[in-house]
């Protein structure tokens, strides 16, 4: 699975973008999707997960302003983000498994096999 994000930028503070996530090579099924992202001189951090694209979860930095889904196809997952504040910028990674996850799995990168390159947003203040 070949996984190609896209829909990074910069915004103002405040303002929204959406992230995509394409995944070639095969669907997402019943598997987990997620969004890590690293901020500059910053440790890699979970972001959101969904599994089946029906169970989700979210770092508490983001819950409330962020919205991770899948499309009905099964190969696009995206990350809305709303709100947005200087804090977030970052560059933002979409990862996948082919396991279904449990949610206090979700947020360990090693859980996951597939990798997108990264995006990057810049949140201006």
């Amino acid at each position: 699975v070949q996984l190609q994000a896209s829909g990074g930028g910069l915004v103002q503070a405040g303002g929204s973008l959406r992230l995509s996530c394409v995944a070639s090579g095969h669907s997402f099924g019943t598997g987990t999707v997620a969004w890590f992202r690293r901020a500059p001189g910053k440790e890699r951090e979970f972001v959101a997960a969904t599994r089946s694209g029906v169970s989700t979860n979210y770092a508490d930095s983001v819950r409330g302003r962020f919205t991770i889904s899948r499309d009905n196809t099964r190969t696009t997952a995206y990350l809305q983000m709303n709100t947005l504040k200087p804090g977030d910028t970052a560059d933002y990674y979409c990862a996948a498994t082919t396991s279904g996850l449990i949610t206090s799995a979700r947020s360990n990168p090693d859980y996951y096999n597939f990798w997108g390159q990264g995006t990057l947003v810049t949140v201006s203040s």
